[in-house]
């Protein structure tokens, strides 16, 4: 066989690969089949959705809601500078917690427009309705076993979904190193460039089978993973879960609203989610916090919305960091100067303007004021002892909010926003609902007690500096 004549069969045999992976095989009518109830590239995008829901339904797990309950709002920071009130922490992770499912099924819905069952087409609907009033037609709320083993099901498309666009990655290597072989090889041979034909032919042969084999491992992912699978079949999967899970959240806090509860509780510690003085009671959302519930209450609730109510919950107060949005300015404020005070010795006069640039006009007042009375020496060690003592104790509570916000302000970003939550950091939790007042009060105090180490390091040290070179004249 001719060289030239074998190119033209292996580029033939490339270009079919290439269509028959990456598109529709074409028929001998030249038109192609094209399976509209498939989900076929969205493939990824649901493949993002799902872990949310996973993680949602982790979150609501009986020991996730004692954390929650035992330590969560229970944390020193928290009590302190957010609120010392259980049932309005317990509102803001519950609002919350309804935020992401809400977000999460605007994306279900985009999808259930594809559905040919038109009961999973009207989801939208549906889901505001049962969010409104509990009525749930189409019993697509699940049992705990139902949605456990709906999990389970949900976490092997995933992964075969992940693997599947992996080797569709590696599948675009394999064809351009075989485009670039066979280029190449053409090249070489209009040059009449001489060289060893049977090395490159057996180069291209090579990588055309493993073409061949890679071509089979993605048309048995895209029958194992989601690609495959139709939207009627996808979007009930969606759809009976965010069901489940918002029937979970108003099981686990407690917002009756005289509805029938589906979702049976699987563990006794359920119960203990709400304050533990105010079980006996029913709770609602009403323009704020968990509140006892009433006829009227609840008649309110019902007209302006769930999930409309639920968004003025989330809405922080005029007082707090989110409202001024400085959440996350003062976190990394908090955090670098954490790191100053764990090494004064090591604090640049650049470094001190860097931070002292990263003050608002509120706090470099506050600060003026607080060192007028400091003095300019610090030569004593108890003082600044009890300095040390008093920002670790600040430290201890502060620190971990502003960490905290890091972490959840990176979790949603923008280049993470496909990606699972791993921490578990709600915003009750950061410096967003803090109170603004409070939370600049302890950063100037930090500050202060920073001054004032690190000028008495600065001191003992000039101080052993010049008792060696004394000692040195000495001698």
């Amino acid at each position: 066989m001719g060289l030239e004549t074998w190119l033209i069969k292996v580029k033939k045999s490339i270009s079919h690969s290439f269509d028959s992976v990456h598109g529709h095989s074409l028929p001998p009518n030249g038109k192609p089949v094209i399976k509209k109830s498939r989900v076929g590239v969205l493939a990824f995008e649901i493949a993002g959705i799902m872990p949310k829901l996973n993680y949602m339904w982790q979150m609501l797990s009986d020991k996730s809601m004692t954390r929650l309950r035992n330590e969560s709002v229970c944390l020193e920071g928290v009590r302190k500078i957010v609120s010392p009130d259980d049932v309005f922490l317990l509102g803001l992770a519950c609002a919350e917690m309804v935020e992401n499912l809400r977000v999460v099924a605007k994306s279900v819905s985009r999808l259930s427009k594809r559905c040919e069952d038109s009961s999973l087409r009207s989801f939208e609907s549906v889901f505001d309705g049962f969010a409104n009033t509990g009525r749930d037609p189409h019993g697509w709320i699940m049992s705990w076993k139902e949605m456990e083993a709906k999990i389970k099901k949900i976490e092997r498309y995933v992964t075969a979904t992940t693997a599947l666009h992996r080797e569709i990655d590696e599948l675009t290597v394999i064809e351009n190193s075989l485009k670039k072989s066979l280029q190449c090889c053409n090249n070489n041979y209009k040059k009449d460039v001489s060289f060893t034909n049977t090395m490159k032919q057996q180069k291209i042969l090579d990588l055309q089978q493993k073409l061949q084999w890679q071509k089979q491992e993605i048309r048995h992912l895209k029958e194992k993973s989601l690609w495959n699978r139709s939207f009627d079949t996808i979007t009930s999967l969606l759809s009976k879960s965010i069901f489940t899970i918002l029937s979970r959240i108003k099981l686990v806090f407690n917002i009756n609203h005289g509805y029938p509860s589906s979702l049976p509780r699987s563990l006794s510690a359920s119960a203990t989610v709400y304050p533990s003085d105010q079980t006996s009671n029913s709770f609602n959302f009403v323009s704020g916090p968990l509140i006892k519930s009433s006829k009227h209450q609840e008649n309110n609730h019902i007209s302006h919305g769930f999930f409309e109510t639920n968004s003025k919950i989330l809405k922080p107060s005029s007082t707090t960091l989110g409202s001024a949005a400085l959440a996350l300015h003062y976190a990394n404020l908090i955090i670098v100067t954490e790191k100053m005070i764990r090494s004064p010795q090591l604090i640049g006069v650049d470094a001190r303007d860097d931070v002292y640039s990263m003050l608002p006009n509120s706090i470099r007042s506050s600060l003026r004021r607080r060192l007028k009375g400091i003095g300019f020496t610090a030569t004593d060690p108890v003082l600044a002892g009890e300095w040390r003592e008093a920002l670790g104790k600040i430290l201890g509570w502060l620190s971990p909010l502003a960490h905290n916000m890091m972490k959840w302000q990176s979790e949603r970003s923008f280049e993470h926003q496909n990606r699972m939550p791993k921490t578990g950091v709600l915003l009750l939790q950061t410096l967003f609902y803090a109170d603004q007042e409070k939370t600049e009060a302890a950063i100037t105090e930090l500050l202060v007690g920073l001054n004032y180490i690190w000028r008495f390091e600065r001191e003992m040290n000039a101080k052993a500096l010049l008792n060696c070179s004394n000692f040195k004249n000495l001698q």
